[in-house]
């Protein structure tokens, strides 16, 4: 083979053949487990800030995922596997839902769901921005929240998460030192409401 030919191939195959898509699927199939912090905005309609907070999580794929928001308020939402829990210490209120297929068809599934990403969303590649490869996901299921996510991906790493919802509300995720596969304790993904706590089952 022409070496100059080689060296096309070895410069500009990887380019060709990445994209959105490709880097969620990869990610997918390279991630079992993670974590990492982040920092959350939501905007209105029409564009104004209505919330800032951060927080970390953590992933065990399929179904097992932990949230924990400590500014400006704290906040635990925890996904067992069976249940999905969220629990307001302000308010000292747990509510507590079958996790079952809803989470096939939230934006929690592209993360910590199974490998069956495209039974529950649409998935197309949404070009280059801000050196990240971009993809769009809509959810099959009609009844979502949540009209569109947009995932943005870099050196093989999940940087951000840009979700639209049905009330015209635009939540961006930013995520800061995504540790790929660390060793996790079974304990992250287990809740038990705290004492004197109002539990509200759904």
């Amino acid at each position: 083979m022409n070496i100059r030919i080689l060296v096309s191939i070895l410069l500009f195959a990887p380019q060709a053949y990445a994209g959105g898509v490709d880097a969620l699927k990869s990610f997918i199939n390279d991630t079992r487990t993670a974590k990492s912090a982040f920092s959350q905005t939501v905007a209105d309609q029409n564009g104004k800030l209505r919330q800032k907070s951060e927080g970390t999580l953590a992933f065990s794929r399929p179904g097992k995922f932990r949230w924990v928001y400590q500014k400006p308020y704290e906040q635990l939402i925890v996904g067992d596997g069976v249940k999905l829990w969220i629990y307001d210490a302000d308010l000292e209120q747990v509510t507590v839902k079958k996790l079952g297929d809803a989470l096939g068809s939230s934006p929690a599934a592209l993360l910590a769901g199974s490998n069956e990403i495209e039974k529950y969303f649409v998935l197309k590649d949404a070009g280059t921005q801000d050196g990240m490869e971009f993809l769009e996901a809509r959810p099959r299921d009609k009844e979502s929240t949540f009209e569109v996510v947009h995932m943005g991906f870099a050196g093989g790493t999940l940087k951000t998460m840009v979700l639209k919802d049905s009330f015209g509300q635009t939540t961006v995720l930013k995520f800061a030192k995504l540790e790929k596969n660390p060793q996790l304790s079974s304990s992250d993904f287990k809740f038990t409401p705290p004492k004197g706590a109002d539990v509200i089952s759904e």
